[in-house]
């Protein structure tokens, strides 16, 4: 039986809980405070391990007695041994990655799945916002302007199913994250979601 949701967490972290099979080994990359880890630890009794290049949340998430390293995810995944997981989880990170091909390979060497959430470049409110304002949108899925975000790989739903395919990956579920609602399983191969998907959720395996 899948999770309920709990009170106050974000549709992607909840449907990354609904996923998740309890009791396996997982790998956060990228888990900033350590919110998704405590919330699996708790809720799914993961065994999880943080990738975590801040200082101050690395802090945090020891403080919560998670099991978090400093490191960047664009190098540091090299070092984790081949299949030490069975889950690697980035979520609403890859676009900030300076190699993304490089890390989703590493995400799928290192674990028997990855979890990936990406921004929607094609949703249609970024459509309208570059033709009717002629600037980079901000929107809640990519709240910062453009001078002061992270993101530096930005890329549509095609785009990145275009990727998984080039690397020879299997896209085993895709969820639409839109507006704060629960998330809605598709078909990445449709052609109005590119338009659709605010935010989306792949589950990736090696084909």
């Amino acid at each position: 039986m899948s999770p309920s949701r709990p009170a106050g967490v974000r549709e992607d972290f909840a449907e990354i809980l609904r996923l998740v099979q309890p009791g396996s080994r997982v790998l956060d990359v990228g888990c900033e405070d350590g919110e998704l880890l405590e919330l699996l630890t708790r809720e799914r009794t993961v065994d999880g391990q943080g990738l975590e290049l801040s200082p101050e949340n690395v802090a945090a998430c020891l403080a919560k007695g998670l099991a978090v390293v400093q490191g960047d995810g664009d190098r540091d995944l090299d070092y984790f041994p081949t299949k030490a997981f069975d889950y690697a989880v980035l979520s609403k990170t890859l676009q900030q990655m300076r190699e993304p091909r490089h890390v989703l390979s590493e995400l799928l060497r290192i674990a028997d799945r990855a979890i990936v959430s990406v921004p929607n470049f094609g949703h249609w409110r970024m459509r309208v916002s570059l033709m009717t304002r002629g600037r980079m949108p901000e929107t809640r899925a990519l709240p910062d302007p453009w001078w002061r975000t992270p993101n530096i790989h930005l890329c549509t739903l095609k785009d990145f199913t275009d990727l998984c395919r080039s690397l020879n990956l299997k896209i085993e579920t895709c969820a639409a994250l839109t507006a704060g609602k629960p998330a809605r399983t598709f078909d990445p191969a449709g052609i109005l979601e590119n338009w659709r998907a605010e935010t989306a959720l792949f589950v990736l395996s090696k084909a």
